[in-house]
């Protein structure tokens, strides 16, 4: 999920309320889920609806799994690959300043701005930085939010480089079921670059826009007493009505990722989780298995539901850094990684309102910077990151908890943050 608005799902949250810094808000110190059983006002369940909102995130973006059903993401029977450190004591210090304002900050400042739950720094594939607060731990794992898409984004783009999905197909041709709907007449490459034209809203400021709808039918939230609308993604899908024409320009909107995600499962008769394992998690040698949020039907919520480690989610984004190749192995081939990397139309871009992405593109599910050093990013609510610099040879994975939604409201404390560390790197090897 993502969007252009201050958002999180408690809708009732008054917009004037005072929000307690990274320390007041921290989850250890609230004692959030704490005792046995925890006191009721420190208590964090999924059948009140709330636990996504400010400061229970801050637990429950650690804690999913005790929330909600999942399903494994399985790391293999191997041994992990080995992250060599080369911590550095000098980035704290590095400066930038903060995007629109002239107020200049640190990376060290930026940490606490973001309510950064963990970051990883890789530079040329050595950890030079990493860094743990709120409810996350190195052997804990998170929730990537929208992240999420860029993860089946690559595997998409995979199977069209295979010739087992043709982009240029209608979705009516791979998901008869999917004909009367939004999604029929439209091909898998503007599904893949949210293209589409879609009666869809993802305001999450609004208690009618049809991502509560997705949210509820996907058992992302709870179903209130008496409902009776769709009971799975796949049957929200299949309600989704045109607005506008596809392949005009990009609106962003999380049920393309879910449409990617029925494709992916259609085409190769495997779950979304057993896929990721096989082609990406179980190759990359990483530490732990990753989990997926699945709806009653036991459908992976390809959208936003991924939960990994921070260093597994960096051994991810250093292996896109590095063309594909990971722990002695061409995991991914490199035409795909550089088919996803040239970006896309900058012009269909435009029309999504990023103003703190000008100059950028999507394509399939990643966000391409297009700037001096081919910087490229996955991206999700609260402000879950993988950054790329490719110039700088540096990838960052980010957790966090920010109390704001919407990464244009982030952006500004993160984007010339990223941009200041790979010039530091650059110049300071």
């Amino acid at each position: 999920m993502d969007a252009r608005v201050a958002h999180n799902l408690d809708m009732t949250t008054p917009t004037t309320a005072i929000i307690p810094n990274a320390f007041d808000s921290d989850p250890i110190r609230l004692a959030w889920m704490q005792g046995s059983p925890p006191p009721a006002d420190r208590l964090i369940r999924f059948a009140d609806g709330d636990y996504g909102s400010f400061p229970k995130s801050r637990w429950s973006f650690s804690h999913f799994r005790q929330l909600m059903p999942t399903t494994q993401v399985a790391r293999g029977m191997g041994t992990s690959s080995h992250l060599a450190s080369a911590s550095r004591t000098d980035l704290d210090a590095v400066t930038f300043q903060e995007l629109g304002t002239n107020r200049t900050l640190t990376w060290g400042d930026a940490f606490d701005a973001n309510y950064t739950d963990g970051i990883v720094v890789l530079h040329k594939g050595k950890t030079v930085y990493e860094k743990y607060a709120g409810a996350l731990t190195e052997d804990g794992q998170h929730i990537a939010y929208s992240v999420t898409k860029s993860f089946f984004g690559l595997i998409g783009q995979m199977l069209v480089e295979e010739g087992v999905l043709d982009e240029s197909a209608l979705i009516q041709h791979y998901i008869p079921e999917l004909a009367s709907s939004a999604f029929g007449n439209a091909t898998v490459r503007q599904v893949m670059d949210m293209i589409t034209g879609l009666d869809y809203s993802e305001n999450y400021t609004d208690p009618n826009a049809h991502i509560w709808s997705h949210a509820r039918a996907g058992g992302i939230l709870p179903k209130p007493h008496g409902y009776t609308g769709p009971q799975s993604f796949y049957e929200f899908l299949q309600t989704v009505k045109p607005l506008g024409e596809h392949g005009v320009g990009f609106t962003y909107k999380t049920i393309n990722t879910d449409v990617l995600g029925w494709l992916i499962r259609r085409v190769t008769g495997q779950s979304l989780g057993h896929i990721l394992s096989e082609r990406i998690w179980c190759k990359l040698g990483c530490e732990q298995d990753a989990y997926l949020t699945v709806d009653t039907t036991g459908t992976e919520f390809a959208g936003g539901g991924l939960n990994t480690s921070l260093r597994d989610l960096a051994r991810f984004g250093e292996m896109m850094r590095g063309n594909g190749f990971y722990n002695g192995q061409q995991i991914v081939k490199s035409s795909v990684i550089s088919n996803i990397t040239q970006g896309a139309n900058k012009k269909h871009f435009e029309s999504g309102g990023y103003v703190t992405l000008p100059g950028w593109s999507y394509r399939s599910m990643w966000w391409i910077s297009h700037n001096e050093h081919d910087a490229y990013m996955a991206r999700g609510i609260h402000g879950q990151a993988i950054y790329i610099d490719l110039k700088a040879e540096m990838t960052i994975a980010r957790y966090a908890s920010h109390h704001l939604a919407g990464n244009m409201l982030i952006d500004p404390t993160s984007l010339p943050a990223y941009h200041a560390l790979a010039k530091h790197l650059i110049e300071n090897p």
